[in-house]
């Protein structure tokens, strides 16, 4: 499988590596950030599968999450991607920062780039988001990305919003 790497003005949306274990793990152990993914932290083993589960999409399916890198310093910030494992409503794209890196356009950034290479190069023409009722930052990037509500859903147990967007 040919890898695929992404840019942005200030980030880089690359394959995933065993050196994003570690900030991977302090990411997925945060309450605050897993409280709209399912609403319980991943131990360290979790975590792991977890992000075997990112590579493998990529290995099945030719798409995925990427790993988000901070051009300017290197640093891990989080994924984001395309899911649409056997199950999902359908071709998603989600986002997925640690902390110290929201409220710097990040997601929406790195989301509105995912997108163009979804309708461009992977020929979708539909794309969805879902998104936790209460979590109004992912609401806020979908809007940004031109999203509008399509209806609800249930997934994993849990409500679910469905954003989504047509092809330009």
């Amino acid at each position: 499988m040919a890898e695929i790497q992404l840019e942005t003005e200030r980030l880089l949306l690359r394959m995933w590596k065993n050196e994003d274990f570690e900030p991977y793990a302090l990411m997925c152990a945060d309450p605050d950030i897993m409280r709209y993914l399912g609403g319980k932290t991943f131990d360290r083993l979790e975590a792991w599968r977890h992000m075997a589960f990112h590579v493998g999409h990529w290995q099945l399916l030719g798409y995925g999450h990427w790993a988000v890198e901070e051009k300017a310093s290197g640093e891990f910030v989080g994924r984001v991607g395309f899911l649409n494992p056997q199950g999902w409503p359908g071709f998603e794209i989600g986002w997925t920062l640690g902390r110290q890196f929201w409220g710097k356009g990040y997601a929406s950034e790195a989301a509105r780039r995912a997108l163009k290479y979804a309708f461009e190069e992977l020929d979708k023409g539909h794309v969805i988001s879902l998104i936790h009722p209460d979590n109004n930052n992912s609401i806020r990037v979908a809007e940004r990305l031109g999203e509008r509500l399509e209806g609800k859903t249930e997934l994993m147990g849990h409500d679910v919003l469905i954003y989504g967007i047509d092809r330009p």
